[in-house]
């Protein structure tokens, strides 16, 4: 096994990364209710983000499956925006104006992540 192939995985992350700070840059171009200074924070956002959603997100859906079940799945749009929206809360370089601007942004910012993984996957498949 080459380097190459070693490291595939590693480059992989990396550049999922880089792309999920473009895609915020990107909801913050699109969309006014969501603010990002610099690329630098849109590095430490996505990677915040990306925490929050791996760690928080499946707790929160297990905790509120009763009104996620009610609501036909509709309420996980809740939960994302309100992890979005807590992302923004800790870091000082990005910045969510209210519970609507999560909402409309951390929309916008999950259909440029799927984007984002179809492309990679096209592009690099494992």
């Amino acid at each position: 096994m080459g380097w190459p192939l070693r490291y595939a995985g590693r480059m992989k992350l990396l550049l999922k990364w880089l792309l999920a700070a473009c895609a915020l840059l990107l909801v913050a171009y699109l969309y006014p209710g969501v603010q990002v200074q610099s690329f630098g924070s849109a590095l430490i956002a996505a990677a915040v983000v990306g925490i929050f959603y791996a760690l928080l997100r499946p707790l929160l859906v297990i905790l509120t499956l009763p009104v996620t079940v009610v609501t036909l799945g509709l309420f996980l749009f809740v939960i994302n925006a309100l992890l979005f929206w807590a992302a923004a809360g800790v870091l000082d370089g990005f910045h969510v104006n209210g519970f609507l601007a999560a909402l409309l942004g951390s929309l916008i910012y999950s259909v440029l992540m799927l984007v984002i993984d179809a492309a990679l996957r096209s592009v690099l498949p494992n």
